[in-house]
């Protein structure tokens, strides 16, 4: 250590004190000048800053870095939250995580990010001063609140409509959030037969209109390992041997991995600003009816197909009960999983990417197919483990019994 030190070049200070030359290091450990991550533009953060000033970046593109983004993500400890959330911190940004209920529901998210980047902040929804204080250091604001049924505490208009339009109000008033992202669902519209859609689309008009420039993301129905369609029916299929094909399976739409959507919301971030004021449609690559769906999730699981169709007349007569009682009753009801009226309205409809609308390829973006890994989660309801199964996945042809 003492002949290294010898060899270091000094330099001369007022007062005779000395210090190692910097360059002196880096030739002596061959250290690079581009491990800074100041001089070299492919580490830099890409976040849009159209007319919304500058941002402060340093570091190489990784958790440990800053990315410039401070965003208050709502929704983040569902589904699709996690996802988005383990994005954002891993390129560096700082996560804002409003919740409420326990401080376990968020947890799990702070060891997505670095040490204190990932920041849980319990909010009241229906308290606006709560809402300002959680988006008080924010310069980016993601809304994934969203519920497909009802409770005694919250209706559909109230949690898809009225929580966007007032964090939209309060964003507005902010005057420092930079971009401002709501996600709504494939098939929003006003004269949807589902309320949750109609609610989503009325939402949509209210965050347009306080914040024009906000970008409007529509997913479709997300597959992954915490959804909440593949994972009902496979524990249906469990307990009862078959699956219920409400109104025959035939309905078309097209299913999305669920880390493809939490993508495409990086992307926008990461723009130019090309993607403000815009409304993006998230499809899968492929149209599936129910059944073709359920073939994959059988498949998976090694379980022999079986089903019964079920017309909307019966579905909904068997999913009313929970919806007539669910205001009548001092006591919560159990959350619908595939008897929900509100969805089985909604799938007497297709719900398809609409032709001219905005795409994952305009985000330069392409989503998985999900055949192959996206499912792979259900190898966990095999009944033999997840390597074994109580028959083979390869079809069986018609003839080996004649």
């Amino acid at each position: 250590m003492q002949a290294v030190s010898r060899r270091l070049v000094q330099r001369p200070l007022g007062g005779g004190a000395s210090i190692y030359s910097s360059s002196s290091l880096r030739s002596l450990y061959g250290v690079s000048d581009h491990l800074n991550g100041t001089d070299n533009r492919r580490y830099s953060s890409s976040l849009a800053t159209k007319g919304v000033g500058h941002l402060a970046r340093k570091g190489t593109g990784g958790r440990s870095s800053v990315s410039g983004i401070v965003a208050t993500v709502f929704g983040a400890t569902g589904f699709l939250g996690r996802y988005l959330v383990q994005q954002l911190a891993k390129m560096g940004s700082q996560v804002l995580v409003p919740f409420r209920g326990s401080e376990d529901n968020p947890r799990h998210l702070k060891l997505m990010g670095d040490l204190g980047q990932v920041v849980p902040m319990k909010f009241d929804p229906r308290d606006e001063d709560s809402i300002k204080a959680v988006m008080a250091k924010a310069n980016v604001v993601i809304n994934l609140i969203g519920r497909e049924y009802e409770t005694r505490n919250f209706s559909f208009e109230e949690v898809n409509h009225h929580m966007a339009e007032k964090l939209a109000l309060v964003a507005k008033e902010h005057g420092g959030i930079m971009r401002f992202i709501q996600v709504s669902c494939l098939g929003a519209s006003v004269s949807s037969p589902s309320r949750m859609q109609r609610a989503k689309a009325a939402a949509e008009e209210a965050v347009l209109s306080a914040l024009p420039e906000a970008t409007v993301m529509r997913p479709a129905t997300m597959i992954g390992t915490e959804d909440r369609i593949l994972n009902p029916w496979a524990m249906f299929v469990k307990k009862y041997g078959f699956l219920p094909l409400i109104g025959g399976g035939t309905n078309k739409f097209q299913p999305v991995y669920v880390v493809d959507v939490a993508a495409a919301i990086v992307a926008a971030l990461k723009d130019d600003g090309s993607s403000m004021g815009k409304t993006y449609e998230l499809g899968g690559p492929d149209v599936f009816t129910p059944h073709d769906l359920a073939e994959i999730m059988f498949d998976m699981i090694r379980e022999w197909p079986r089903y019964v169709k079920l017309p909307f007349p019966i579905a909904k007569a068997m999913a009313g009960p929970r919806d007539f009682m669910v205001n009548k009753v001092p006591f919560p009801l159990p959350s619908p999983q595939i008897f929900n009226l509100d969805q089985i309205n909604a799938l007497t409809t297709d719900t398809l990417v609409s032709d001219k609308a905005l795409t994952f390829q305009d985000l330069d973006l392409v989503p998985h197919k999900l055949k192959g890994y996206p499912v792979e989660f259900l190898i966990q309801y095999r009944k033999g483990g997840p390597n074994f199964g109580s028959t083979v996945s390869e079809k069986i042809p018609t003839d080996f019994y004649n």
